[in-house]
């Protein structure tokens, strides 16, 4: 039997701690993280249908959750495919947790 493999937790900066507070700020960017984290890999396309926003305002939200970790975009052809990183997510909530 294969052992499952065991990832070290995420250890944030200052900087980054406070980069991904900026980010989900936006109540757009937190409702996108919330739909992310709630599927196994999500089309972006589908964003914006669901959130009744531009293709161009979810590049934009995307760009800014891609930049601070929370969020990796998986490209195939001309689909992109939205996953959490829920090892950054759990050291954003640590972090919050020990304050």
């Amino acid at each position: 039997m294969k052992k499952k493999a065991t990832s070290k937790p995420v250890s944030l900066s200052e900087e980054q701690f406070y980069a991904i507070a900026r980010a989900l700020g936006d109540a757009r960017r937190l409702a996108i993280v919330r739909q992310v984290a709630a599927s196994e890999g999500m089309e972006c396309s589908a964003l914006h249908v669901h959130e009744e926003l531009s293709p161009a305002t979810v590049s934009h939200h995307m760009k800014e959750l891609n930049e601070v970790g929370l969020v990796e975009i998986r490209r195939s052809g001309r689909s992109a495919n939205l996953f959490l990183c829920r090892p950054v997510f759990d050291a954003y909530v640590r972090r919050l947790a020990s304050l």
